[in-house]
């Protein structure tokens, strides 16, 4: 029998204005959002819906506006009576597919991501890292060529089968980008992004949120979730806090991932929240699935 899988973006995909129409337009989502804005202690509907674009690219509020969007999407989508088989989200994006599994609440799961930006900021500020996109090579061949390459430096974001993100120190960073090349990668691009994320080196940001995730109720799934860090399924509370603690230091298996779904019945994704990213990535790894993409009131009507 065909299944369903929800999946949810990460960091990069949000904008200005993000959200808006969805708030205006739907009671449900105005309830929703109004519920989440009140939960937190900075005014994250400003950002979101007005910005400026300076403000919004900040992790304080990027992350959490991305999964508040998305997790509102949701429960438009769930009201057009689509429900998920499976729930799987890409970096901060796997916040949101634990509130979407019922592990938290929808505002309990974009205030943990809200702490969840401002730590990884404060450490990824303490660190001279940063990452960078590797194009045209197989995941297996930039690992073994990282071997080459002093200081800290590994590959973090399996995306699809040729394109791979890594992260480290900056100086390690530069030099993988120049041996990668040589070793046949069509491109090594730095990222414009403030820290070395997912890499070993933020791990004291593990610390602080594994801390923090102690605080909160979690309950027992009612989606199964697929990890980030390992491509298995989480339903237990004790998992999915094992999960938030290795995913700010550890992988993110997305080919992996959407090749379990596969392997258990999947052959449709909804990709909920901004942008369509994921879709994209998606298609590159396995073209027999068929992606939605969730990300207006207009997509969320044309269901």
């Amino acid at each position: 029998m065909s299944k369903i899988a929800f999946v949810f973006p990460g960091q990069g995909t949000q904008f200005v204005g993000m959200g808006k129409d969805i708030y205006e337009n739907s009671e449900i989502a105005k309830k929703e959002f109004d519920e989440i804005f009140g939960s937190l202690s900075f005014d994250l509907k400003d950002a979101m819906f007005n910005g400026p674009e300076e403000t919004l690219k900040k992790t304080k509020y990027t992350q959490p506006a991305i999964v508040a969007m998305s997790l509102v999407l949701e429960k438009l989508v769930r009201a057009k009576g689509i429900t998920p088989d499976f729930v799987a989200g890409h970096s901060v994006g796997e916040y949101a597919a634990m509130g979407s599994a019922g592990f938290l609440t929808l505002s309990e799961a974009v205030k943990l991501t809200s702490f969840r930006g401002e730590v990884m900021n404060e450490i990824a500020e303490q660190v001279n890292g940063g990452m960078a996109a590797i194009i045209g090579m197989e995941s297996s061949d930039i690992i073994e060529a990282l071997k080459e390459v002093d200081g800290v430096v590994e590959a973090v974001n399996f995306n699809e089968p040729k394109q791979t993100v890594i992260a480290g120190d900056k100086q390690a960073i530069e030099k993988a980008c120049e041996v990668l090349k040589s070793k046949g990668a069509r491109r090594a691009m730095p990222l414009a992004v403030s820290g070395p994320f997912h890499s070993s080196l933020m791990k004291p940001a593990g610390e602080k949120l594994r801390e923090e995730a102690e605080k909160y109720n979690f309950k027992d799934a009612e989606v199964t979730l697929v990890a980030n860090t390992t491509a298995d399924f989480l339903t237990k509370p004790e998992e999915i806090k094992a999960e938030i603690y290795a995913q700010s230091f550890g992988p993110v298996k997305w080919v992996d991932t959407i090749k379990k779904l596969k392997e258990n019945g999947v052959d449709t994704i909804y990709e909920i929240g901004p942008g369509k990213v994921l879709a994209g990535l998606i298609k590159k790894i396995d073209k027999e699935i068929k992606v939605v993409n969730i990300n207006s009131v207009e997509d969320v009507n044309n269901l």
